[in-house]
C-alpha cells in the first residue's frame, strides 16, 4: 500500500512539474513572470500573412486589404476556386515545421495576427468552430515547441484605423466613428475568446487591439474608455492572462493610457523606420518607471539586418521582451524565410499590374495555387543573415563565414561575411531611419539583408548575383582559408556604364594588393575581367576585404589562383634552380614551345587556365627526371585571346602569360 501510495505521489509530482513548466505568464511589477515568479524576456516571431494576408507581402498591387485581396481573387478565378486557394493557402503558410523552426531558431513566443472574421460569423452573429479549431491546432504546435502564443486582433469589426492593415475600408475607423455597430461585436469576440480559453497556460496573453488610430477629434480618453470596457468584460471570465495594450497612432502614443486599469496589464509599443537609440524609446521607458508596470515591443522589422540588431541590443539592455515581424513573406530579404514566386504567378501579377492580358480561369488558378505551394517551409529560401542579426550576440563585433571559402579558389562578392555594417562591410547607406520611404539599405533589394547593395545579374561567366551600387569607402570582408603561402593572380568580374572604379585588396587589414583599375565596359550589366598579379598571401585563416577607392562599378566574382610558391622561400630547403621560362613565339598561332628546369626529379603538372582562371587544359602530367625540359603545345582547338599557363613542380609553382592569335 505504501509503495502505491508512492507511485501516485511521484506521477502528481510529474502532472504538476509538467504543467507549470508552461504555467501563466504574469506582471510582477516592470517585469513578465513565469508561475514561479521567474522574470520572462519575450522574444518571438508573428505569423504576419497567414490570417491577415498583406498585398505587399504578396506582391499584390493596390490597397492590399484582406478583403480586396480576396475580391481580386474572385473576380480573377471565381468563389469557389477561391475557397480552394484559400485552404491550401492557409494550410501550408504555417504548418507545425513552421512552430518547430520557430523555435529552433531560439524563440520562446509567437504574436497570432488574426482577422476577427476567424472566429465570427458576420451574417448571423454565431462564432466559427472552424476558426477555433484553427487556433487549437497551432497551440498545440506551442506546447509541442515550448513556445507563448499571444493572440492579436489585427482586424477589428469595422477596423481600428482606416488602413489596410486592419482590413478598414480605406475611408474610415469604423470601430471609432460607429462604436454601437462595431464595439459591441469586438467585446462579443474577445469575450469568447477568453471563455474558451481562461485555463489554458500555452497563451501568454491578449493583444487587445493592433495598431489602434483613431480619427481627428477623438481623445485618447476614447480609447482608454474601450480598453477598459474590453478589459472588464474579459475579467468577467479571465484573471489569468495578461491584458497587452497598444497606444494610438500605431502603438506609440499612450497619452491618457496610464495609469494602468488592471493588475496584469503590459504596455506594447510599436517600432519602426526610426533611429536606434535609447532616446528613441525614452518615453515609453517613463511610462515603465512612473507606473511600476512591464513594456513589450510587440511589432518591429522591415528594416535592415544591421538596424535588427541594434533594435535588440538596446531592448534587451533596458529588459523589454520583443517580437519580429514577420516570419515569412514572397520574394522578401527582411523575413528568415522567403517564398520565390512561380512564373505562372508572376504572370497573375503583371495583369493584376497592368502588364498584361487576363489569364484563363484555369491558368490563373493553378498560378495561385502554385504560390501557395511555393509558401510551404520547405520550398522557401532561408535568410539566415535576419536570424543571426537577431540571435548572434557577435553579430556586432565579430565577422563569420556566410560560406566556406578557399583561395585558391572563386569568392563570389554576395558572399560576404555575416555581421553589421563596420564588421562584415561597410556601406554608405545601411538602414532606414526616415520612416516609410526613407533610405533604401538594399538597392539591388535581392539576396541578403545588410547596407550591401545587392542585385540579380546578367554576367554568364559569373555568379547570379553581383554588388553594385558601390561608393567610395565601402568595404566587403571574407574569411577564407588561404592554404599555401605565396604570390597568387586575382580575377575580377567587373562591369561599369563609365569607368573610373578603383579598389584594393587587403589580408587582414594590410595591403595585399596594388590599386587595380576598372575601365568602362559600356554598361552595368556589360562585364569583363580586371587582372591583378604578384599578391602575396600568407596561409592559414583571414580575411580578405575588398577595399573601393572609388566607386561606380559593379563586382560579381573574385577568381584566385596560385601563380608562384617556393621561388623565394630560402627558408624552405628546395634549390633556386627550378625554373619556368616565358615561352615562345609569344604571341603564337597555333603552337608554342614551353621551356622549364626542374631541381630534382618528381611529380610535374603543366596547365592553361584562361583569362578569368579556370582551367581549360592540362598540358602534363608526368613524373620526370631533373633537368632542362621542354614541350610542344598545340592550341588550335582554343579561341584567341589571354591565357596563362602554370608548373607546379613538388613546392614549386610559377604562371607566365601566353596570347593565342587568331
Amino acid at each position: 500500500m505504501r509503495k502505491a501510495t508512492s507511485k501516485i505521489l511521484i506521477v502528481f509530482l510529474m502532472l504538476f512539474f509538467t504543467q507549470t513548466s508552461h504555467a501563466f505568464l504574469k506582471t510582477q511589477g516592470q517585469q513578465i513572470v513565469n508561475a514561479n515568479g521567474v522574470p520572462v524576456m519575450l522574444r518571438g516571431y508573428g505569423l504576419g500573412g497567414w490570417l491577415v494576408p498583406e498585398g505587399y507581402m504578396l506582391k499584390i498591387p493596390g490597397f492590399g486589404s484582406p478583403t480586396s485581396i480576396r475580391t481580386m481573387i474572385e473576380n480573377l478565378i471565381g468563389p469557389q476556386n477561391t475557397e480552394l486557394f484559400y485552404a491550401q493557402y492557409e494550410a501550408n503558410y504555417v504548418k507545425a515545421a513552421d512552430i518547430q523552426q520557430i523555435a529552433q531558431w531560439g524563440f520562446n513566443s509567437i504574436r497570432l495576427p488574426f482577422h476577427y472574421k476567424v472566429f465570427y460569423n458576420t451574417g448571423n452573429g454565431t462564432f466559427r468552430e472552424e476558426g477555433f479549431a484553427l487556433l487549437d491546432t497551432l497551440l498545440n504546435w506551442c506546447e509541442q515547441n515550448n513556445l507563448y502564443l499571444i493572440l492579436d486582433m489585427h482586424c477589428a469589426p469595422g477596423g481600428q484605423n482606416k488602413d489596410n492593415i486592419s482590413d478598414s475600408d480605406g475611408i474610415e475607423a469604423r470601430l471609432w466613428t460607429e462604436p454601437s455597430t462595431y464595439q459591441p461585436i469586438t467585446i462579443a469576440i474577445w469575450k469568447e475568446i477568453a471563455t474558451r480559453y481562461a485555463n489554458d497556460t500555452r497563451i501568454g496573453g491578449y493583444d487587445l487591439l493592433n495598431e489602434p488610430v483613431l480619427p481627428d477629434g477623438y481623445s485618447n480618453q476614447v480609447l482608454r474608455d474601450f480598453y477598459v470596457n474590453l478589459t472588464d468584460t474579459i475579467r468577467q471570465v479571465d484573471n489569468n492572462h495578461i491584458i497587452f495594450i497598444e497606444g494610438n497612432w500605431y502603438a506609440t502614443n499612450f497619452d491618457l493610457l496610464t495609469p494602468p486599469w488592471d493588475n496584469n496589464m503590459v504596455y506594447s509599443f510599436h517600432k519602426y523606420w526610426n533611429e536606434t537609440t535609447v532616446g528613441t524609446i525614452q518615453g515609453y521607458l517613463n511610462i515603465r518607471s512612473q507606473h511600476n508596470v512591464p513594456l513589450w515591443l510587440g511589432e518591429t522589422g522591415e528594416n535592415s539586418n544591421p538596424w535588427f540588431y541594434e533594435t535588440v541590443q538596446i531592448l534587451e539592455q533596458n529588459n523589454i521582451g520583443w517580437n519580429w515581424w514577420a516570419h515569412k513573406k514572397l520574394a522578401t530579404i527582411t523575413s528568415p524565410l522567403s517564398a520565390i514566386i512561380p512564373a505562372d504567378y508572376q504572370t497573375v501579377l503583371n495583369y493584376w499590374n497592368g502588364q498584361g492580358g487576363q489569364p484563363s480561369v484555369s491558368f490563373a488558378t493553378n498560378a495561385l495555387l502554385q504560390m501557395a505551394e511555393a509558401l510551404k517551409i520547405e520550398n522557401c529560401e532561408y535568410r539566415l543573415g535576419v536570424i543571426r542579426a537577431l540571435t548572434d550576440n557577435d553579430f556586432g563585433t565579430q565577422p563569420k563565414p556566410f560560406v566556406t571559402l578557399n583561395v585558391p579558389g572563386v569568392i563570389n562578392a554576395a558572399h560576404y561575411d555575416y555581421g553589421t555594417n563596420g564588421v562584415a562591410y561597410t556601406d554608405a547607406d545601411y538602414k532606414n531611419t526616415a520612416g516609410p520611404g526613407g533610405a533604401t539599405w538594399n538597392n539591388g533589394w535581392q539576396y541578403r539583408n545588410d547596407g550591401v547593395d545587392i542585385e540579380r545579374s546578367q554576367d554568364s561567366q559569373g555568379y547570379e548575383y553581383n554588388v553594385g551600387w558601390i561608393e567610395p569607402g565601402e568595404k566587403l570582408t571574407y574569411t577564407v582559408n588561404i592554404q599555401a603561402n605565396g604570390y597568387y593572380s586575382m580575377f575580377a568580374r567587373v562591369a561599369s556604364q563609365g569607368g573610373g572604379g578603383k579598389f584594393a585588396l587587403l589580408q587582414d587589414g594590410q595591403a595585399a594588393s596594388g590599386v587595380i583599375d576598372v575601365a568602362g565596359t559600356g554598361g552595368w550589366q556589360n562585364w569583363s575581367t580586371v587582372q591583378a598579379d604578384n599578391i602575396q598571401l600568407s596561409a592559414g585563416t583571414h580575411q580578405l576585404t575588398i577595399f573601393i577607392i572609388q566607386g561606380g562599378f559593379n563586382l560579381n566574382r573574385l577568381t584566385f589562383f596560385l601563380t608562384a610558391q617556393g621561388i623565394e622561400d630560402e627558408n624552405s630547403g628546395q634549390p633556386l634552380n627550378y625554373r619556368l621560362e616565358q615561352n615562345y613565339p609569344n604571341p603564337f598561332n597555333p603552337e608554342t614551345t614551353f621551356r622549364y628546369s626542374l631541381a630534382k626529379a618528381g611529380d610535374v603538372r603543366l596547365e592553361i587556365y584562361n583569362a578569368i582562371g579556370e582551367k581549360v587544359e592540362t598540358v602534363l602530367k608526368a613524373n620526370q627526371v631533373a633537368g632542362e625540359h621542354e614541350i610542344r603545345w598545340d592550341a588550335a582547338h582554343l579561341a584567341g585571346g589571354v591565357y596563362y599557363y602554370r608548373l607546379k613542380a613538388g613546392n614549386f609553382i610559377d604562371t607566365q602569360k601566353l596570347i593565342l592569335v587568331k
